[in-house]
Formats: C-alpha cells, structure tokens, sequence
C-alpha cells in the first residue's frame, strides 16, 4: 500500500468499488512524515494495547503495527473493514489486530468492557464527531494514559482553551479536567486526501496524575455541563436552571465564596471542582439529592 500516494489510493479504492464518504468525515492522512511523528509521539511500546479510532485503510495503523502495538481498531466503514482484512490478514490471524465494526460512540464500551482500558488511545477523528467521542470517553471517567488526536483546529483549541478565553467552555473543562494538553503540530490541508478545508492539529493529551480534583465525579460531571449550558447567563441563573430554584443556586454559591453575577467562562477548573462539592455538601445536607446522585461515580 502506498499510503503518501492519493492517486493510489484513489485507483485503490475505485478498483474495490469503493469511495470516500462525506458522511464520515473521511480523510486520509497522506503526510508520512506526519504519521511517523504521531506514531512516535505516543511512545508505544512492544505489546502495548492501543485503540485507533478510523483507521481508513491502515496508514497509521501500519505505522502502530511496526511498533509492536497489540491494536484495536474502531471503523464504521464496510468497505474499509474488508479492505484492512486484506491488507492485515496475518497481523490479525496472529491477534496482534482486531477490528471493531461499528460507530465507535456506541461499540467503545462494549470493547472497554471486554478488555479493560489501553494505554493509548489514537485516531485522525472526524470533524463532526471528534468532540464528542472525548467527551464521551472522558464523561465516563474512562481516561488512557496518552492519547493524540488529529482534529480539526477549532476543536484543537477548545480542548487547549483556558479559563478567560473565547473559546474556553464545558469541552475545554472536561479535556483539561481530565488531561494535560499540548499541541503536537499543526497540518495543513495537502497532508489529507481528499483535502479539506479547514486546517488541523495534532494534539497530545498526557492522563492528569491528580484526579479527580472533587470528590463525587458525578456532580462535578453533571453541574460544569449546566453552567455552560446557556455562556450568557451568569452561573446563579444556570445553577437556578440546574436546581430548579434560584435559593439552592444563591446557598451553594455563597458557600463557596463564588460571584453569583460572574460567568462560567471566568471558573477555572479547579474552582468548578469545588463548587461541585459545595453543591454536593449542601444538597446532601439540606435535600438528600446528591446522595441519590446524578450523573455516575
């Protein structure tokens, strides 16, 4: 397989009857040097579990494989997953690769269930998804010990965004929760076939050594997402929304010395932790709700 050649790929794909799907955000990563950086970035060693999510035909599947990965891969696309059992047939004949089929948002658990957690976790993501398959993984309080994802830029900078920026919101909360991010590289359109057009980013989420930060994940998962839930409201109107009563949302604010009038872009993450277990304490204290939980542990 020629994975740098998109005329390749292309006769590649007609001569199985194939073609790329918009409605997957299908794009090949073509950049082999590109590839070899992520490869090498995630330090995978010999018999390491991995996940790829996407893997296409295999570019950086290959890549993973040379490495000594045990992989597992998430692909939604038939025609790709016949094409990777053709290209990979001894590679999965010797269980070193074993392909999930299906959308990935709904087969993850299943295989996390199976197998447990793997130490890396990898995939050039679609655009429309890619905020929600980390999000997901990460609302679950299922974390890997180092994960790169090649998305779309924007994306990039909401899970990098801090407290006080633009685009800082209730993704940035859950990635920076969760994970140090950094930026692995930038990549332009002409490293992807078909070339989109939007520019993209690599980048490396390293698993935080101190978490959760708050004591009842289920709260602190349940409350960030309300607080962002309308930017423009202040976080006494979003928590009044949340409890259903402005005086729950007055209480727990005061207790933990925090600005009613004050907006959820302006709580750093560590301040939302303790406001989670304010609202905790004082709903134990005061209703029984929290003890009854929303969310999960």
């Amino acid at each position: 397989m020629d994975y740098d050649s998109p005329s390749f790929l292309k006769t590649y794909l007609e001569s199985r009857g194939m073609a790329m799907q918009k409605k997957f955000g299908q794009n090949f990563l073509v950049n082999p040097r590109a590839r070899a950086k992520i490869a090498e970035a995630l330090a995978v060693k010999e018999g390491m579990k991995v996940w790829e999510i996407g893997p296409g035909l295999g570019a950086l599947t290959a890549e993973l494989l040379k490495r000594g990965a045990v992989l597992t891969v998430f692909e939604i696309d038939r025609g790709f997953i016949l094409a990777l059992e053709d290209i990979f047939t001894d590679e999965i004949k010797s269980g070193q690769l074993k392909i999930v089929a299906g959308d990935v948002l709904k087969t993850w658990k299943g295989e996390y269930k199976a197998s447990g957690v793997p130490a890396r976790l990898c995939g050039n993501l679609p655009y429309n998804i890619a905020a929600k398959i980390i999000a997901d993984t990460v609302s679950e309080t299922v974390r890997f010990e180092r994960c790169i994802f090649t998305v779309q830029k924007e994306v990039a900078q909401r899970m990098a965004a801090q407290c006080g920026c633009a685009d800082y919101s209730s993704f940035s909360v859950l990635c920076s929760w969760a994970y140090d991010i950094q930026p692995l590289m930038d990549l332009a359109g002409g490293s992807f076939w078909p070339r989109p057009n939007v520019a993209s980013q690599a980048v490396v989420c390293t698993k935080k050594e101190a978490f959760p930060l708050c004591k009842n994940t289920g709260e602190f998962l349940k409350l960030q997402r309300s607080l962002f839930s309308s930017r423009r409201k202040t976080v006494k109107n979003n928590l009044s929304a949340l409890y259903g009563n402005t005086e729950t949302a007055e209480a727990v604010l005061k207790a933990a010395g925090i600005d009613p009038k004050i907006r959820a872009e302006n709580l750093t993450v560590e301040k939302i932790c303790m406001l989670a277990d304010t609202s905790c304490e004082y709903r134990t204290k005061n209703t029984g709700a929290a003890a009854e939980g929303y969310g999960h542990e």
